[in-house]
């Protein structure tokens, strides 16, 4: 049996290149791809030209304190400049969590980079809008960049939009130095923009987004400083199905969201206004008419919509499936009812129990809407938009 096994390692071992890289890509694991360049050099070279994506040791999915004291944050030049090295045809790589690593060390992206079409560099402290100059040079096929909690600014963006048009998602949350007119570069250098993410950006008001692509379908916007103007901004493109603008400053009025429901928002399915404790009827009766497609509303602790909004949600909302009313002040019995008879696709309610509304409204709901689960909980994110950001 032994001699038989050797046999048809040394069958294999003789197989083309073309044969061998047709099998490593079809290798499950991550242990049976490692094991499969300790072979011999010839396999490792084939393993190191087949990689497409790359994520370090030191790169994290979500940021916590403790993270960012983990030794394994030291990473400098020196290794990036070995991994991009050996593996010459990454398609996507992780810098995420690199907090060390300086402009300098993205050098090697000059000779290594024209592959990639996404990379991370969420918080990347170090980095300033020369090291994002070299990395957008470097790569004028990146598809998805992320610049989470980076120090980059309306510079740095502008270098990315010139350099790389093809731009398709763009991660800026908590980049505190971008403003509207950084936006506006970016939005009129790539017209092929899918998903913006701007969240904790309290220098945009949202007027950057003005004459924005139809294909822009995602954007993320929670606890910015929006204005009317920039509200109307964002839906400018005519093509958004998922907007989050949830925790909206309370200079935003009653009336501070009519903009959405004005027309260009009528490809909305997806809209979280958590939070937006001053948004009033006003601006829910232009949303529910102007929305026909809405799917998914959030509307938890937006305490100035009244009777008059929940009428209209549920004479107008037609194509709702999921209502978020979580600790609305101002539902009371009468409203709930104007649900109960409209929103006829309606399937899950998420409803905490107390304020105006009382035990028998909640039955009679139940009664006369067996369709309808009602959930008391609280959702926090609307995971379902990162369909849109990958």
């Amino acid at each position: 049996m032994e001699g038989h096994s050797n046999i048809g390692l040394t069958s294999i071992m003789h197989l083309p290149d073309d044969c061998l890289y047709f099998i490593f890509q079809r290798l499950d694991c991550f242990t049976d791809r490692e094991s499969f360049g300790l072979t011999c050099q010839r396999w490792l070279q084939i393993q190191n030209h087949s990689r497409r994506s790359l994520q370090f040791a030191c790169s994290f999915t979500h940021l916590s304190l403790s993270s960012l004291g983990h030794p394994n944050f030291n990473f400098h030049s020196f290794h990036l400049n070995r991994v991009l090295t050996r593996f010459q045809n990454l398609q996507s790589l992780s810098l995420a969590g690199c907090i060390y690593l300086t402009d300098s060390a993205l050098a090697p992206l000059q000779f290594y980079g024209s592959n990639l079409q996404a990379i991370h560099f969420d918080c990347c402290f170090c980095i300033t809008d020369n090291g994002f100059s070299i990395a957008a040079t470097a790569c004028p096929l990146l598809t998805r960049v992320s610049l989470y909690r980076c120090n980059v600014t309306d510079v740095g963006l502008a270098n990315f939009a010139k350099a790389c048009s093809g731009l398709k998602q763009v991660n800026l949350s908590h980049c505190s130095y971008i403003s509207d007119h950084g936006l506006r570069t970016l939005v009129n250098g790539c017209h092929q923009l899918q998903a913006v993410k701007i969240s904790f950006c309290s220098r945009i008001t949202g007027i950057g987004f003005r004459g924005c692509s139809s294909t822009l379908a995602y954007v993320e916007a929670e606890s910015c400083d929006l204005e009317p103007q920039g509200i109307g901004g964002l839906v400018s493109g005519g093509g958004l199905e998922y907007l989050d603008v949830s925790s909206l400053s309370w200079h935003v009025g009653r009336d501070g969201l009519v903009a959405i429901g004005a027309g260009l928002g009528s490809s909305l399915k997806i809209l979280n206004l958590r939070l937006c404790r001053t948004v009033g009827d006003e601006s829910i009766l232009a949303i529910s008419k102007g929305c026909p497609l809405l799917q998914e509303w959030n509307l938890a602790l937006c305490n100035e919509v009244r009777i008059s909004g929940w009428v209209s949600i549920g004479m107008n909302c037609h194509n709702l499936e999921k209502l978020h009313v979580n600790r609305c002040r101002n539902l009371c019995d009468n409203g709930l009812m104007a649900l109960r008879n409209g929103c006829r696709r309606l399937s899950v309610l998420y409803m905490s129990r107390g304020g105006k509304i009382t035990s028998t409204a909640i039955e009679m709901f139940k009664c006369y809407r067996g369709d309808v689960v009602i959930k008391d909980e609280e959702i926090m994110t609307m995971s379902i938009g990162l369909q849109y950001f990958i």
